[in-house]
């Protein structure tokens, strides 16, 4: 079983950058699709990025400037030019999907969140 543990997030002003990381142990992070999802009060899940055996996925709100990677112990989401919609808490999520999903449901195991504050 994969354990997931965010960190990375904190309080930034509007073009600025932040690295989150999500750290996994219980297993090699590359046997599966990886993908950040970010909840924003009295709102779901929403997909953010994700990436498996092929390219990342992004959701289009984030497209150009986030980036997703990911080796066997880490993934991390690289957010740039961060605008003050972004704000939410962020959640590493693993599947054993072989494609990216973006429902939540599609995905086995979260991390606890880290949040993420946009300033203007």
């Amino acid at each position: 079983q994969v354990q997931l543990v965010e960190s990375g997030g904190g309080l930034v002003q509007a073009g600025d950058s932040l690295r989150l990381s999500c750290a996994a142990s219980g297993g090699p992070l590359r046997m599966y699709a990886v993908s950040w999802f970010r909840r924003t009060p009295g709102q779901e899940r929403e997909f953010v990025a994700g990436i498996s055996t092929s390219a990342g996925r992004y959701a289009d709100s984030v497209k150009g400037r986030f980036t997703i990677s990911r080796d066997n112990a880490e993934s991390t989401l690289l957010m740039t030019n961060l605008k003050p919609e972004d704000t939410g808490v962020y959640y590493c999520a693993a599947s054993r999907a072989i494609l990216v999903e973006t429902s939540p449901s599609q995905y086995d195991y979260w991390g606890q969140g880290t949040q993420v504050t946009v300033s203007s």
